[in-house]
């Protein structure tokens, strides 16, 4: 790791938003933009998709020390649990056009997939097993006041 802060100090679920896509309105079909620029809090250089998650399953359970990251649910639905240390939030993504961006430090659980859900996820760094924290009592250990 490098000489930054931990962000599981300092980051809040009140760092995450839902940030509205561009859309492009057609009689064929509408079309979302994502790409890098003014309209993203950061540059992503990482795409991968969640698709198939058998009911009741949850997916995520983990937080990051430098990734940032866009949800986004491309075909269906499902909610974003946020989780601090100290609050938490429940989001629904239910809209292609609408991401919701998550900071370092979170820890993220997602659930209640609806049948035929796809969740796109942009990163902002690439795969590295070290910025993971996988074990929630290591988060609430890092996120310890």
């Amino acid at each position: 790791m490098d000489n930054h802060p931990d962000p599981h100090r300092t980051s809040s679920i009140r760092q995450c938003s839902v940030i509205e896509l561009e859309r492009h309105h057609h009689a064929n079909g509408n079309l979302s933009v994502v790409e890098n620029g003014p309209q993203l809090p950061v540059e992503f250089v990482r795409a991968f998709y969640i698709y198939d998650v058998p009911a009741g399953a949850d997916r995520g359970g983990h937080s990051h020390f430098h990734c940032h990251q866009l949800l986004v649910a491309v075909a269906g639905s499902f909610d974003v649990t946020l989780d601090d240390g100290h609050s938490q939030r429940t989001i629904t993504l239910n809209r292609p056009y609408q991401a919701l961006h998550i900071v370092p430090g979170i820890w993220r659980t997602m659930q209640n997939f609806s049948s035929g859900s796809i969740c796109l996820v942009l990163a902002s760094d690439h795969y590295d097993e070290s910025d993971y924290v996988r074990h929630y009592s290591e988060f609430k250990r890092l996120t310890a006041k």
